[in-house]
């Protein structure tokens, strides 16, 4: 929601207000899981971040971070503990993350980031892929650590590729690119060039809608009645 934009005060405030006003879900992703890792191991990022060179910096949480806490770049890497403190102090901190959930369920969609936890098997080296995975169907409990894990799969690869899928229901779900699904598995356009489609990925339980939108600059918006 916040990383590599240059408004994330004003996206803050807009979430916090319909937080507020009960009319916010705000299912949580990787990039959430990234500023709490920064923030607990800055000391041991702070040299990498300093050159430019950290996760951190390419992902967009260390600008955020900045915004967050109203300091300098220069200002946030001298005075640690400050800046650790401020970005603890923000409303995305406090607030926001906390009241994120792993998923949303409805009568017929799932909303996830990544996709659900799932199974995974590793597989002999010479196997065309050397991780299997396969469904959960008790995904809903799962552990933290696989919620933590399922916020980064692709979800068109695992609806398509290996079936993992929740019967009778849409799974709704953004962190990969649709590109990657209109140009891998419909076979139309590349992932990034020119004639790359950033537009929804739509399978038989999957709709996928993260447009890669540092990349594109666009959005999709999916309005669902259910």
């Amino acid at each position: 929601m916040l990383d590599r934009g240059e408004e994330a005060l004003e996206m803050q405030e807009f979430m916090l207000d319909l937080l507020h006003k009960d009319e916010l879900i705000f299912v949580r992703g990787n990039h959430e899981d990234l500023m709490i890792e920064m923030l607990n191991r800055f000391e041991d990022y702070r040299w990498e971040i300093s050159l430019g060179a950290s996760h951190h910096n390419s992902n967009g949480t260390w600008d955020t971070a900045l915004q967050l806490s109203r300091m300098e770049e220069n200002n946030a890497l001298r005075n640690t503990q400050e800046f650790i403190y401020k970005v603890m102090e923000s409303g995305f901190y406090k607030e926001l993350i906390p009241a994120s959930v792993d998923y949303f369920e409805t009568d017929n969609y799932i909303f996830v980031h990544g996709w659900i936890p799932c199974i995974t098997e590793d597989m002999p080296a010479w196997y065309r892929r050397n991780r299997h995975y396969k469904f959960n169907p008790d995904w809903r409990n799962a552990r933290k650590k696989d919620w933590d894990n399922a916020r980064w799969f692709n979800g068109m690869e695992l609806a398509e590729l290996h079936d993992v899928v929740e019967r009778g229901k849409q799974i709704v779900c953004g962190h990969w690119h649709t590109s990657y699904g209109h140009s891998r598995l419909e076979n139309k356009g590349s992932e990034f060039d020119s004639d790359a489609d950033f537009s929804p990925f739509q399978g038989k339980n999957i709709i996928a809608i993260d447009a890669c939108t540092a990349h594109s600059g666009l959005v999709n918006c999916l309005v669902i009645e259910d």
